[in-house]
């Protein structure tokens, strides 16, 4: 077993010791507590990580972005982030695209990013699988928490500006959500036409179609439709389809969120806010602002911040974070958003998210104020391991 000690620890489960330990056994929490109440002794652990007083914070996640799609210095090579040549590609799966060498990956550890999402992105309506992962690993496989996670959707700008380029479908909104609705409404027919045939096998077996096997476990609930919207209207037309269908889903980006927050409010939907710390290089970031942070807080409406690397490097969500604090947001919440709140958007608070026995032992020591600008990562434990 493994210990830190005197560490102020921020659990983010209502739990805060000023000066705590934490025990480690092999990749799990065995013990967190107070100094004081410790009975053991340094000689009782095979490891002993001395905090000196520097704080101990869960792992940070980020919930969206496209870590080792989009490979670091890789150029057109290591660009596997968009199939671009079908706008319905739910068959896809992050997990064969992403190069577990990828820089990204460890500048990421060595900024205290111990959990992503990450998946293709928005160039289709219907773009594929995405992954949770650890981001340290050999193989993908050994850095897999969760595959696939949610299958990724994109509305607005992005699939009509593609395809509108190929001079096909779509090339205006109402084509991209036409699109969405129809692939929805086939894998309905299809989990149907499987389960009349499971119940009674006397009926013609129906055909296979790799498609719409993959959207099965979206409309079966399994999987949430994970949809890239900027803009309000494209917002509220990704929550129209998600009902129609009553299917789960998620509200990325969301960068005019603050322009509809009661709708927002009503439908308590997970929210993945950002990227915002970029300049508004496309129509659809007019309204871009850090201001939406807040408003969001204000609002009662939870969140996580996210990077959307490359568009912003994911070493710097720590700072995506920090600059939300410059802006209003208190630091609670925007530690929240990058640790339990970002964990329970994506369906991982049981084992990310926040210091807790039981849970994975992902967890950043940190010293300097909370998202002051001369922060120090003095050391990152992942999975129980020490990886800086």
């Amino acid at each position: 077993m493994k210990i830190i000690k005197n560490a102020h620890i921020v659990t983010m489960d209502a739990s805060e010791y000023e000066n705590g330990y934490i025990i480690i056994d092999e990749k799990t929490i065995k013990a967190i507590g107070h100094m004081t109440d410790l009975k053991a002794t340094d000689a009782d652990f095979e490891e002993v990580y001395d905090a000196k007083g520097a704080m101990a914070l869960p792992g940070f996640i980020d919930t969206h972005c496209h870590a080792g799609l989009w490979e670091e210095g890789a150029g057109g090579e290591g660009d596997d982030g968009n199939e671009d040549t079908d706008p319905i590609s739910p068959q896809l799966r992050a997990i064969d695209a992403i190069n577990p060498f990828d820089a990204a990956f460890k500048e990421a550890l060595e900024a205290g990013v111990t959990t992503v999402v990450t998946g293709p992105g928005s160039a289709n309506v219907i773009g594929g699988q995405f992954a949770a992962l650890k981001t340290d690993g050999r193989w993908v496989d050994e850095m897999i928490i969760k595959a696939p996670i949610a299958m990724k959707a994109a509305l607005g700008e992005n699939p009509k500006m593609v395809y509108g380029g190929k001079k096909q479908a779509p090339t205006t909104r109402m084509a991209t959500a036409a699109i969405l609705r129809e692939a929805l409404f086939e894998a309905k027919e299809y989990v149907r036409l499987w389960d009349e045939y499971k119940e009674n096998p006397e009926n013609d077996r129906p055909d296979f179609d790799f498609k719409m096997e993959a959207l099965a476990q979206v409309i079966r609930g399994e999987l949430p439709l994970k949809i890239h919207v900027h803009r309000a209207d494209d917002i509220s037309t990704a929550i129209r389809i998600g009902e129609e269908f009553q299917i789960p889903i998620t509200l990325e980006h969301c960068t005019e969120g603050h322009l509809i927050l009661p709708l927002l409010a009503e439908k308590k939907l997970p929210v993945m806010l950002g990227p915002t710390l970029g300049g508004r290089t496309k129509p659809e970031l007019r309204n871009l602002s850090f201001d939406i942070y807040k408003a969001f807080e204000d609002a009662g409406i939870p969140f996580a911040i996210i990077t959307d690397h490359p568009e912003i490097p994911l070493n710097r969500l720590y700072l995506c974070a920090a600059l939300a604090c410059q802006s209003g947001l208190s630091p609670m919440a925007a530690l929240a958003a990058i640790t339990i709140q970002a964990a329970k958007n994506v369906g991982l608070e049981q084992r990310v998210g926040s210091l807790s026995v039981g849970k994975d032992a992902d967890i950043v020591i940190h010293s300097g104020e909370l998202f002051s600008l001369d922060v120090k990562i003095e050391a990152v434990f992942l999975n129980g391991n020490r990886k800086f």
